[in-house]
């Protein structure tokens, strides 16, 4: 992974203070940021036109400078979605893009309304669960943790059986399946989390140490939902989830936001939380069961899901509200193949002001990600002076920090369909600390889409690497895995840590910096001083030849053999071939 690109949240959700400032884009329009009182006294920002800075057609570091400058302004508030912020975002996005030349990206709109719901669980909530007629009660915070995306102001659970399913994982071309010869309707199950294999470290099960989409905790929600389940627990490892329970806790507290599920194609299940690892080897042993021993067996090809003598009860209460925010939306038509497209891709949100912290509270995310916007923006001036033959797509997204919302909303209402998208590449956080001799691919081994990027990352004599810790799961924590569940290969770079100047010792010594003292700080600030954009410009030039390799040819990379998106793209793709009318007759002579 790259150094500026912890994602360590399970669940990203906006700070407290800002949650009550989300609003409806009818009231986002008419929002006039002079009429704005601050909450706290700031510095006065002269608004920067688009047509003030002279910018070039090229990528260029000059320009992609000012974009993260502006984009990381105090005057931009922290850009988080619902506040002045986000309408100061997207109109300088929107004005950038008609700069370059470049179409509205949706119908005739440069903007693509996301509606969202807000729910906040109340947190006096308990669940009991009664084994072998002995009720036991887990609190709130402290020993779990649950909710609903359900929209529902109150979901009920009553006495529902307990079964421990292991991972949770039905994985056909694994040839795995926890759910194998039970049913779990309107029961409550409770898995592993992480993929088999895991915590034996065997290789031969799945990728072993190296987590799968199976391991993420919110593919194990969407299959018990598929599976009819009534609720699902996870069992919270710190090695297998790779963050603490004040991890858990903090990010399933307060205001959650979704999606409505109108809007959205994934199951849901009423119930879905987590349970410590203390409640639940207590509650396994209670059932005269060895939650250790059921791991092991878990990791076993074979395993069969085991039934607790324990119920489950639950009345969730939770206070709901509709809101909205935008993703901005801008397209080069391609000169000969326009139906085809390319998707860049990077998330403008981050996490706004916090009015009630003393000193400086704006949190300006000039790494992330206003490195990445800027970026997409750079690579869409230099496709704008050269239209390919392919048509490529800019994409700059909301409530990333949220959830991944505004790449999820997409995916489900494209503006392009997803059968006509050639691949995906997302720009996340990028790289501020100069060039590097390695270029980090977060999720390696995934796509064909990494055939298109050796040869370019060989002409610049730089290696291929994976991220730092595997084991953490990156590759799902950022937008271009909506595309990527639903089939569409997905490429995710980061800049590389055996930096040109002083090694990996000095590439770490960078990451570790930020991570500690600017990773979802205020700290997170642009500083011209210090950053060095030559290996940001490798990096934008290395993804901007893989875009135009694509753009300029007539390939359509899959997934590689084994990778659990390969089906979805394969069925895609044949739905597609299926439906395009045959070939008319030449005419008998």
């Amino acid at each position: 992974m790259s150094i500026f690109q912890p994602k360590y949240l399970p669940q990203k959700t906006l700070p407290k203070t800002l949650l009550l400032t989300l609003a409806a884009t009818a009231a986002l329009a008419a929002c006039k940021p002079d009429a704005e009182a601050p909450a706290a006294p700031q510095p006065a920002a002269e608004p920067t036109a688009p047509a003030a800075f002279a910018f070039k057609d090229a990528i260029d570091p000059a320009d992609f400078a000012e974009h993260v400058r502006v984009l990381a302004s105090d005057e931009f508030e922290g850009r988080a979605p619902g506040t002045p912020g986000e309408e100061k975002t997207v109109e300088y996005l929107k004005a950038q893009f008609e700069r370059m030349g470049l179409k509205p990206g949706n119908g005739d709109s440069y903007f693509q309304t996301v509606p969202m719901m807000e729910t906040t669980a109340d947190e006096s909530t308990t669940l009991t669960i009664d084994v072998k007629g002995t009720p036991r009660t887990l609190k709130f915070g402290t020993d779990m943790v649950i909710g609903t995306r359900t929209g529902q102001p109150e979901v009920k659970v009553d006495a529902s059986d307990l079964v421990f399913v292991g991972y949770g994982v039905d994985a056909p071309e694994q040839k795995w399946n926890d759910y194998a010869g039970v049913d779990v309707k309107g029961k409550t199950v409770v898995m592993l989390v992480n993929d088999p294999g895991f915590h034996a470290n065997d290789q031969t099960l799945f990728d072993g140490k190296r987590m799968t989409y199976y391991g993420r905790w919110t593919y194990k929600f969407e299959e018990a939902g598929r599976k009819g389940a009534a609720a699902a627990l996870i069992i919270h490892d710190t090695e297998g989830a790779s963050y603490g329970w004040d991890v858990v806790k903090n990010s399933w507290s307060g205001a959650q936001y979704d999606l409505r599920a109108a809007d959205d194609p994934a199951p849901r299940i009423p119930l879905q939380g987590w349970i410590t690892g203390e409640q639940a080897k207590t509650l396994f042993a209670d059932a005269g069961l060895d939650l250790d021993a059921l791991r092991a067996a878990a990791n076993k090809r074979g395993f069969k899901a085991v039934p607790l003598p324990a119920k489950a009860s639950i009345t969730l209460k939770s206070t709901t509200a509709e809101k909205e925010s935008r993703n901005v939306l801008a397209l080069l038509p391609g000169t000969s193949a326009p139906d085809d497209t390319i998707v860049y891709m990077a998330h403008w949100d981050h996490l706004g002001k916090h009015p009630d912290e003393a000193g400086d509270n704006i949190y300006n995310g000039a790494v992330d990600n206003a490195t990445g916007v800027a970026g997409i923006l750079e690579i869409a001036g230099q496709f704008a002076k050269n239209p390919p033959k392919r048509s490529v797509l800019f994409a700059a997204v909301t409530l990333e920090e949220s959830g991944l919302l505004g790449s999820k909303y997409y995916v489900a209402h494209p503006s392009v369909p997803l059968d006509r998208t050639v691949g995906v590449i997302n720009l996340d956080a990028m790289s501020v600390v100069g060039r590097s001799r390695d270029f980090t691919v977060v999720g390696m081994g995934n796509s064909e889409l990494e055939d298109v990027l050796k040869p370019i990352a060989d002409k610049q004599g730089r290696k291929l690497v994976e991220e730092s810790n595997p084991a953490g799961g990156y590759y799902f924590r950022s937008d271009h895995f909506n595309f990527a569940k639903a089939g569409v290969p997905a490429l995710y770079t980061d800049g590389g840590t055996d930096l040109i100047e002083g090694g990996t010792a000095a590439g770490e010594a960078a990451g570790k910096d930020y991570n500690e003292n600017r990773y979802h700080k205020p700290g997170d600030e642009y500083d011209p001083a210090t950053w060095k954009f030559d290996g940001t410009m490798e990096d934008l030039t290395a993804v901007y030849d893989v875009g135009a390799a694509l753009a300029n040819g007539d390939t359509w990379p899959n997934w590689y053999a084994g990778n659990p998106f390969r089906a979805a793209r394969e069925a895609m793709m044949a739905a597609k071939q299926s439906a395009a009318p045959a070939p008319t007759a030449a005419p008998a002579k």
